[in-house]
């Protein structure tokens, strides 16, 4: 595995991936898992954040604590990266927030961007472009060309399920993108969907389909 591709495999996100992966789990249930997983990745690619003291009181005596220094950005690719940004700021909600729109062509499965609005001093930024699915890694490419166009340099690809093809694709062209992931399949059928994957997640998250 590429250094930079980091597999979170907690029993508790484990778990959970189960019931993203059971096409009987309904809409409401879906959608709540997808924020709670997003939540529990979040602890662990933060682990390393720069932090600093402040001087504080309690209702006993004086204390330091610590306090996040960096600031955070999080991008998710529409539609479906919508849920995964909730999951991120209800931790950080701090965080500025940007969107991309690329929706994948069904014949030539290339990418075509239709919406790109990102906060400004992004190079000031902790980014994370958020999609719930890396498949074959088109449209994550795309997106990040356009942060770091947008000034972008500390990025974070954080994804539900990637496939194979989708992880190399991104860390051949950006080899300098970390790769958080719950899981990592194999194959693609030919419509371009990972397997077993857990099917179209912007019709899951949004009952669509």
């Amino acid at each position: 595995m590429d250094k930079n591709v980091f597999l979170i495999d907690h029993p508790l996100i484990q778990h959970k991936l189960t019931f993203l992966r059971n096409k009987q789990t309904n809409t409401k249930e879906f959608r709540e898992i997808v924020k709670e997983v997003t939540a529990l990745m979040v602890y662990e690619i933060f682990r390393d954040v720069q932090l600093k003291d402040l001087e504080i009181e309690t209702p006993i005596s004086k204390a330091v604590g610590k306090i996040m220094t960096d600031e955070v950005a999080v991008i998710p690719i529409l539609r479906a990266g919508l849920v995964m940004e909730e999951g991120i700021l209800e931790l950080i909600p701090t965080a500025k927030v940007g969107h991309i729109g690329i929706y994948r062509d069904p014949e030539t499965l290339e990418p075509v961007e239709y919406y790109c609005k990102l906060p400004q001093d992004l190079h000031k930024s902790n980014i994370l472009i958020v999609d719930p699915m890396l498949a074959t890694g088109g449209s994550v490419v795309k997106a990040i060309d356009l942060v770091k166009e947008g000034g972008g340099k500390d990025i974070k690809l954080v994804c539900l399920i990637s496939a194979t093809p989708g992880v190399e694709k991104v860390t051949s062209k950006h080899p300098d993108v970390k790769i958080y992931t719950i899981s990592i399949d194999s194959e693609l059928n030919s419509h371009g969907y990972i397997v077993p994957g857990l099917g179209d997640a912007g019709d899951r998250l949004f009952g669509t389909k």
